[in-house]
């Protein structure tokens, strides 16, 4: 069954398995928090959370929590699965609500808002690139206003790897990365500058790269910044490499503080210095490579 057709304990479970994780992972993770809120009532166990999957059991206020924030969904969503829909509730205080006269109250509720990932679990490798989905698990309040600008309907986001300096000074490491999942065809060149070549978010075998790239023949080549001295990668197009889509925008940080250096990993950068001579000369106009 899909869809409509699936129970709420069923829909529960394709949510669990899209993103990823068994019934341990998420068993593992509630323990954290209950203990992180000295409160067991927020613990799940993989058999209990089974069972809610086959529809023996419903999820309690807490333990509906506890998956919201693991699933990193929000708490409406999570509600719409069991067909309580919190959108209804206005419609319904209107209805069935006390029926006597009174001032209404100020609003209980603070301004629509989304969540954003802001901090990430200290055991995740992020010298390495990859999806945002697949990173951040501390999430922050947006204002919604802001974040319709970043078109999520239309968009993934990625995190280029502290060690992922392929791109140099066009996608430092360490940003974040607007990628364009309806853009995936890799364009020809020549380009009048750099800043005009297409950007692409490429999904390998069980990692990811943010590059320059070239079709050539049944290869999909990545193409680094020439700053970067890496090498250009091959891969067999559409086995080994499959391309998610062009990076449409970068959030990075373009200087750096003495307690807070620009890194590679856990290391200090440790990009060669430009001598005065070679910073005071143009950028040359040769072709891209």
């Amino acid at each position: 069954m899909k869809g409509k057709d699936l129970s709420p304990g069923a829909k529960l479970k394709e949510l669990r398995e899209s993103l990823g994780m068994t019934l341990r992972e998420v068993e593992e993770r509630a323990d954290e928090m209950a203990q992180g809120k000295s409160n067991p009532d927020y613990g799940l166990s993989r058999g209990w959370l089974d069972e809610i999957e086959h529809g023996v059991h419903l999820p309690s206020l807490y333990k509906l929590y506890t998956l919201s924030a693991i699933y990193c969904r929000s708490w409406a969503y999570l509600n719409s699965l069991f067909n309580v829909r919190l959108g209804d509730l206005a419609k319904d205080q209107a209805i069935y609500g006390v029926p006597k006269t009174r001032l209404l109250p100020k609003p209980e509720e603070e301004p629509e808002s989304v969540t954003l990932p802001l901090r990430f679990r200290q055991d995740q490798r992020l010298a390495e690139t990859t999806l945002l989905a697949k990173l951040a698990v501390v999430w922050s309040d947006i204002p919604i206003d802001l974040v319709r600008l970043l078109r999520p309907d239309e968009s993934l986001y990625g995190f280029v790897g502290l060690d992922d300096d392929s791109m140099a000074t066009l996608v430092r490491p360490g940003s974040f990365v607007q990628i364009d999942v309806n853009q995936r065809k890799v364009f020809d060149g020549p380009w009048a500058t750099e800043e005009d070549r297409p950007i692409y978010f490429v999904e390998l075998r069980g990692a990811y790269a943010c590059s320059w790239c070239e079709i050539h023949g049944r290869e999909l080549w990545l193409v680094p910044h020439p700053k970067s001295g890496r090498p250009t990668r091959r891969f067999e197009h559409g086995r080994e490499a499959e391309i998610v889509g062009q990076v449409t925008g970068v959030a990075m940080r373009i200087a750096s503080t003495p307690s807070k250096p620009m890194v590679r990993g856990s290391k200090r950068d440790s990009s060669p210095k430009v001598d005065a001579q070679k910073k005071a000369r143009p950028p040359g106009k040769g072709g891209l490579a």
